[in-house]
C-alpha cells in the first residue's frame, strides 16, 4: 500500500514540477523571441510581423529538443528512486 502511495504522490508531484519548468521554459523563449524582435526592428515593423515571428519561433521551439529534455523531469527521479529501492532490497 505504502509503494502504491509513492507512486500516485510522486506522479502528482513530478507533474507539478514539469508543468512549471514547462510554462517557465515556454516563457523565456518568447520573451527572448519578442527582444530579438524588437532588436532588429526598431520601427516596430510592418503591422503582424511580430506576431508571425513570435509564432513561427514558437513553432520552431516546439520541434527542437529542449521541450523533449523537461521530459526528464520524470524519468531522471523514477530511476533514482527505482535503484534505491533495489539496493535497499537486495541487500
Amino acid at each position: 500500500m505504502g509503494f502504491i502511495k509513492l507512486v500516485v504522490f510522486g506522479f502528482i508531484g513530478l507533474s507539478i514540477i514539469y508543468l512549471s519548468v514547462s510554462v517557465y521554459s515556454r516563457s523565456v523563449r518568447k520573451e527572448r523571441l519578442e527582444d530579438r524582435f524588437d532588436t532588429e526592428n526598431p520601427d516596430g515593423g510592418t503591422p503582424g510581423a511580430r506576431e508571425t515571428f513570435i509564432t513561427e519561433g514558437m513553432v520552431a521551439y516546439n520541434s527542437s529538443i529542449r521541450p523533449k529534455l523537461i521530459g526528464l523531469v520524470y524519468v531522471v527521479p523514477t530511476v533514482v528512486i527505482g535503484a534505491i529501492i533495489y539496493t535497499i532490497n537486495a541487500n
